[in-house]
């Protein structure tokens, strides 16, 4: 039950308020930004609110139990306030909202709507729309180890333990052109076989997309000339010229582990477990029934 001060409460229940709403968004970085639907600028506890980002808000879908609230909230990308180069960069995932019903001619008469994070962002022409998630969608999230054939490391966290920063691993390369289907033409990574790089990470060094990464979904040689095509696309435009950091790409099956990384040590899967088909087989009249592993190879 929320806490309305009691000034407040008479207001609203006036039937003609001053009410507006305000958001504090705290980012991964550690950077504080506020902002309010009101039509102009409000400093709350030291805070200042900006009113000409236009950030406003859909409707708030507050749950009981144990349901997760949400909502969303939509805005303008601007130089001084949302950059899309920050949303690209991932500044803004997971970042901290809070969402205040205050009282414009009162700013200290404030009542708490809202705390959460934000979930996805979606870029438009010159504008976003972001989820926003309670609190109580962190119930959501699995707990624990999920066992499988796969291992459920990334490459080179502590748990791996492979050192990317490892020339075998890693090096520089330059982007030459740009084909029709969005592939990239890149020089830089003579040397190690094709398809090494296949499901690697690019970090993105100079041009548009500097500071970012992208998920590569293959590295082939076509005539040659070392082709790589991104998952999902780099968040701007890639252009000749643009130079980048990449890592080897690893598929998490214990046969790579072994014969690319020699790490098999660090595995984290369970290439063991029997599968379903074994779960449900019964025995058939012809085949060994020693106790033996069932598994060839």
């Amino acid at each position: 039950m929320r806490d309305i001060p009691q000034e407040m409460q008479a207001r609203l229940d006036s039937g003609a308020t001053t009410m507006c709403r305000c958001w504090l968004v705290t980012r991964k970085d550690g950077v504080t930004l506020g902002f309010t639907d009101h039509d102009r600028a409000l400093v709350v506890e030291g805070v200042r609110y900006a009113a000409e980002t236009g950030l406003s808000a859909g409707a708030l879908d507050l749950a009981t139990g144990l349901s997760a609230d949400n909502g969303e909230v939509l805005g303008a990308l601007s130089a001084d306030a949302i950059r899309e180069q920050d949303i690209a960069a991932g500044l803004y995932d997971g970042a901290e909202v809070k969402q205040w019903l205050v009282d414009w001619q009162r700013p200290d008469l404030r009542v708490a709507l809202f705390t959460g994070r934000i979930g996805e962002i979606r870029r438009g022409q010159g504008a976003f729309e972001a989820e926003l998630r309670s609190l109580v969608d962190d119930l959501n999230r699995p707990v624990g180890r999920a066992l499988g054939h796969d291992c459920d490391a990334t490459l080179g966290d502590a748990r791996c333990g492979v050192d990317v920063a490892d020339p075998a691993w890693r090096t520089d390369g330059n982007v030459i052109s740009v084909d029709g289907a969005g592939a990239l033409i890149v020089s830089g990574l003579a040397g190690y076989a094709p398809a090494w790089f296949s499901q690697g990470v690019v970090t993105w060094t100079t041009g548009a997309n500097a500071g970012t990464r992208s998920a590569l979904r293959h590295d082939t040689l076509r005539n040659g000339v070392r082709v790589l095509g991104l998952r999902t696309g780099a968040a701007f435009a890639v252009a000749a010229g643009d130079t980048f950091s990449i890592v080897a790409g690893c598929d998490r099956r214990a046969e790579t582990c072994r014969a690319k990384f020699s790490n098999f040590l660090n595995f984290r899967g369970f290439p063991h477990i029997p599968g379903e088909d074994w779960l449900t087989s019964y025995p058939n009249q012809g085949e060994v029934h020693d106790g033996g592993s069932l598994r060839k190879g």
